[in-house]
This record gives structure tokens, C-alpha cells and sequence, in this order.
């Protein structure tokens, strides 16, 4: 499950715009009850003891990094092991970037805000990076928390220049024009059988050895090694979808580390889920968010003309898909390309008008606002290829899959029935954890008791399709002490600093202040986006399904 863009509880908007421009103190770590690996643990000692004496040498950022960086914006590195069991075996780097905090009021220009420390963020993935993120604090729902924070961003292991995963060469990674059958043949199924072997062998050919070591719960070691060369002694925390996970992972393994966490976009944390189970729900939930922009198309019906019930507007898109399958708009855009970018409609509602609007268009002659949608654009093809295996790497790592084929076609087969929009997409982008040829870890039991940690703010909207709801839920019951805001009726994919003011209002008054409401708050939804018509030029993203 990977999320259509990797800066939802930062501000997608801001962020995508900004790529594209040119403390007290803690007792010592322990182990959670149960917790794998009392080697690890004792690495994880070692890795951090030397972090604390080493820190990070910021300096200027590499356009490698962060291209364009502004002169506030410094980027350095942290050293951690390949594998924490042998700490003083192989070593790899991470990249990390940091905005110190600006200690300005935005309200009050002669009062000096307090500087509270580091707030570290992820924006999930596997294999997001979150090196822009401390630009964010330039946006007006973030400078209050930018006055008091430095804000850091990193690139965790294998993404990007940190220690960078591959499994196919990038040159080959953007196919297109694709097929993207919701009911897929027997000779279909036969070829991504296939696809998903080769891409399997790939990863354990390019990577190797190491290729066991990318895995959750080093990504929860990776960082309390940060938190120490941060030099801060309690971690301040914000995870989004994926990245809620192993920030659970770190709350349960290094309770007495945590200093404020807040986890954007829960996923479902039960050892069951991880990650089958939950790639399932997560295509049951995108039915009823494809459902939810179809009604908003219909009621829209005299901008975009593409029907004005919900069952309309689905004959208008298999309408589209029909005819891409015959012949791919500008030669790139085939039903595969349509439906991936059609899924961002299931993460962002921000995108609905520029989506609606480029399929009306199409339908109606003008292919042009779709291309620029659905192309993939070769520029970030390895970029692309390496975020997905990373993703790849991750999450057939994390836990066993099943092996057997015929498991993996009845239950796709079965939910396609009911939930033909993503579930045989999904299927496919996980596939090759059926042929991995690493070793697969049990998952984390995560749970945390009462006063063990403290409080955890749990932000989760109530229709988010690639975090369902009930994993928010989840969250909240293992982690004891956790409190759950919930923005009711909406579905956007992390909602922290972004359109919902109450929202928001919480996540100040919690790490500004450290205050929290209730187990359980719920503010009312943002409101949707207005219909555009033909004036707005579409937004464009190439992103494979299934991402969290």
C-alpha cells in the first residue's frame, strides 16, 4: 500500500510544488516485552552511543538531495549499521535535512517562541522520503510549529542516497501503454505471474546480502540512532500512513524514548494485517472512496458532462478505459496509466476537479489535459523505480505472505466481485512477496501498557481509503495511552497541517503544548474542492497503486 504522494500530513500541495521548483532527559533503552532480537537491541546501544558522540555535520544540501535548497535548509548525514545484530559490521549513511526553528510568533513579531527541540517526520511509503519536509514551515498552518522546531526530514535506508535500493534498471521501469483489467484473464494472471518472478529475482540479484536488512523494524532502529545524533534525548515524532508503523514499532520497542508522537493516517498495526490482510482492506475501503468522487462528479454533472448519477459516471470512465485499450491517448496512456492516476482521486480529494476535468475532456475530443494527467514522465523514472523497491523490499520482509498462487487469486478474485476498482491492481504491485527470496521476519506485537510512553495523538480521517478507518482504530486499543481525533465523513490520506482547522488546532495544541483531549475528539469534515472546468490545467504524477 503506497501513498499517491509521499507528503500527505505535510501539505501535499506545497511540498509537490516546492520538488518541482527550481527536552529532558530519559532513562536508557529497553526492550519491549517480547521484542525480537536481544542482539539488535544491544547493537541498537552501540549504533546509538556513537551517534550521541558523533552528531550530524550539517553543511549545504547537495542538489542530490534537496535541489534548489533554500540557504536555511542544511543537510547532513548519520551513520547506521546495515545490520544491527553485527554493529560494527557494515555501515551505511542516511541522509538528513533540518530547518532550525525560526522561534518567531507569526502572530506577535516581538515575541521569541522557546525552542523545543527536533520534530522528526516521515511521510511513509516504504520508501518516501521526507527531505523536503522541513520547507514546509513556510506555509501558514505550519509556522507556529516551525517557530519552535527544528524541523528535520530524512531519507531512510535505501531510498534515495541512503544506501539506495534498486530491482530492475529505471530505464525499463515506466511501461506504458498498460492493460488494467478489473476481471483479468487466465493468460493475464499467467504474465503477471511472470512479471512478479523476474521483479523478485531482480531485487535479490541488484542487492545481494542486503537486500534482508530493509525492514521495518530497522527502520524503527534507524531512528532512535537519528534521535541520538539529533541530540535529543526523547524523540519528537510525526509519522504518516506507513510511517505511523514503525513509529508504533519505535513507541513499543522504546517506550521511555518518546517524547510526542503523533501518528497521521494510522495503519492497522495487528500482526495478522501486516501486510496481506491489510493490502485487501485497503482496496475494499478505495471502492467506497472511488465511490465517494463519482458522486461528487455527478453532482457536478454540468461542468464536467460525464454523467449525472454515480452509475453514469462509472459508464463514462469504462467508457475511457474502452477506448484507451483500443488506442493509447498521445501513444503513452492506456487503461494502466488512467487507473493509476485515477487512484490519487482515492488519496486526495484536492485532486478531483483536475482529474474530472481531464476525463471529460478526453470524452469529448480533447486528449491533451489527460496525457499530461497519466503520462508517465521518464524524468523520474528512477526516482520511481527506486521508491518501489524499497516499498517492495519492505514489506515482503516485514512479515510472512502466502506462498501458493491459488490463495492470492481467490481472495482477489473474490473481493473484485464486490470491489472491482484497485483489488486486482493491488494484487499485482504486491505479487512478488509471494517469490521473495529473502528471509521473512514475524511482525511486532504492537501494544504499549498504561504510563508507559507518553501520550500518542492519533489524527485519522474516517473514509481514508489508503489507511482504513479501522486501523486508526487498532492504534488507539494498542497503544494505551493514545488519544484518536477523527475527522468524520472525509477521506483524505493524512490531515495533519492540512484544510481542516480543527484538525489542526489539535495537532498545535499537542506539540506546542503538549495537551491532549479525551481518548476520543472528532471534528467535522474540510470542505470539498469546487467543480473547475476547462481553464485548470490537470495535475500530473506517475505513481504505482497500492502504496501507503
Amino acid at each position: 500500500m503506497r501513498a499517491a504522494a509521499l507528503y500527505s500530513a505535510a501539505g501535499t500541495l506545497l511540498l509537490t510544488s516546492l520538488a518541482a521548483a527550481p527536552a529532558g532527559g530519559a532513562p536508557a533503552a529497553q526492550a519491549a516485552p517480547g521484542a525480537p532480537g536481544a542482539a539488535e537491541l544491544r547493537g541498537t546501544e552501540v549504533a546509538v552511543a556513537r551517534a550521541e558522540a558523533t552528531g550530524i555535520a550539517f553543511g549545504t544540501c547537495s542538489p542530490a538531495d534537496v535541489p534548489h535548497a533554500p540557504k536555511n535548509l542544511r543537510c547532513g548525514t548519520v551513520t547506521v549499521p546495515l545490520d544491527y545484530a553485527r554493529p560494527n559490521g557494515r555501515q551505511i549513511t542516511l541522509t538528513v535535512s533540518r530547518a532550525p526553528a525560526t522561534q518567531k510568533d507569526p502572530h506577535n513579531s516581538k515575541r521569541k517562541v522557546p525552542r523545543q527541540g527536533a520534530l522528526v517526520y516521515n511521510p511513509g511509503g516504504p520508501g518516501g522520503s521526507s527531505m523536503y519536509f522541513p520547507l514546509v514551515g513556510t506555509a501558514p498552518e505550519w509556522k507556529r510549529i516551525a517557530a519552535a522546531y527544528d524541523l528535520v526530514g530524512y531519507a531512510p535506508r535505501g531510498v534515495g542516497r541512503s544506501a539506495p535500493l534498486s530491482c530492475e534498471d529505471p530505464k525499463h521501469y515506466f511501461k506504458a501503454p498498460t492493460a488494467s483489467p478489473a476481471h483479468p484473464s487466465e493468460a493475464y494472471k499467467r504474465e503477471r505471474i511472470a512479471e512478479a518472478k523476474a521483479y523478485a529475482r531482480g531485487c535479490a540479484e541488484r542487492s545481494g546480502d542486503k537486500l534482508r536488512h530493509y525492514t521495518s523494524l530497522n527502520n524503527a532502529r534507524d531512528l532512535d540512532v537519528l534521535r541520538a545524533a539529533l541530540g535529543e534525548n526523547r524523540l519528537t515524532f510525526l509519522g504518516a500512513s506507513y510511517g505511523t508503523y514503525f513509529g508504533a514499532l519505535y513507541a513499543t520497542l522504546f517506550p521511555a524514548h518518546v517524547r510526542r508522537m503523533v501518528l497521521d493516517s494510522a495503519v492497522n498495526p495487528d500482526p495478522a494485517k501486516i501486510w496481506y490482510r491489510n493490502n485487501l482492506d485497503q482496496s475494499a475501503a478505495f471502492e467506497e472512496r472511488w465511490a465517494d468522487f463519482r458522486d461528487w462528479i455527478a453532482r457536478h454533472d454540468d461542468v464536467y458532462r460525464l454523467g449525472d448519477t454515480a452509475e453514469k459516471v462509472q459508464r463514462s470512465y469504462d467508457t475511457a478505459r474502452e477506448r484507451l485499450a483500443a488506442r493509447a491517448a498521445g501513444g503513452k496512456v492506456g487503461p494502466g496509466q488512467l487507473q493509476n492516476a485515477f487512484l490519487r482521486a482515492g488519496y486526495y480529494d484536492d485532486f478531483w476537479p483536475g482529474q474530472a476535468q481531464a476525463l471529460s475532456a478526453y470524452l469529448h475530443g480533447d486528449p491533451k489535459p489527460l496525457v499530461r494527467l497519466a503520462a508517465p514522465d521518464l524524468r523520474t523514472a528512477a526516482e520511481a523505480e527506486n521508491g518501489n523497491a524499497v516499498y517492495t523490499a519492505v514489506e515482503c520482509n516485514d512479515a510472512p505472505w502466502p506462498t501458493d498462487w491459488r490463495v492470492w487469486d481467490r481472495d482477489n478474485t473474490r473481493l473484485a466481485r464486490v470491489a472491482p476498482f484497485e483489488t486486482w491492481d493491488n494484487a499485482w504491485m504486491n505479487l512478488p512477496c509471494a517469490f521473495w527470496p529473502a528471509p521473512r521476519q514475524q511482525p511486532l506485537d504492537v501494544r504499549t501498557g498504561l504510563g508507559e510512553l507518553p501520550p500518542v495523538l492519533i489524527l485519522a480521517a474516517e473514509r481514508d481509503a489508503a489507511a482504513p478507518y479501522p486501523g486508526a482504530l487498532e492504534m488507539n486499543r494498542r497503544l494505551a495511552d493514545s488519544v484518536l481525533v477523527t475527522e468524520r465523513d472525509a477521506g483524505t490520506h493524512g490531515i495533519g497541517g492540512g484544510a481542516n482547522t480543527c484538525v489542526n488546532a489539535y495537532l498545535d495544541a499537542y506539540l506546542l503544548e503538549g495537551r491532549v483531549p479525551g481518548r476520543r475528539a472528532s471534528c467535522a469534515p474540510h470542505r470539498l474542492p469546487p467543480a473547475v472546468g476547462p481553464a485548470k490545467k490537470a495535475q500530473r504524477g506517475t505513481l504505482r497503486s497500492g502504496r501507503r
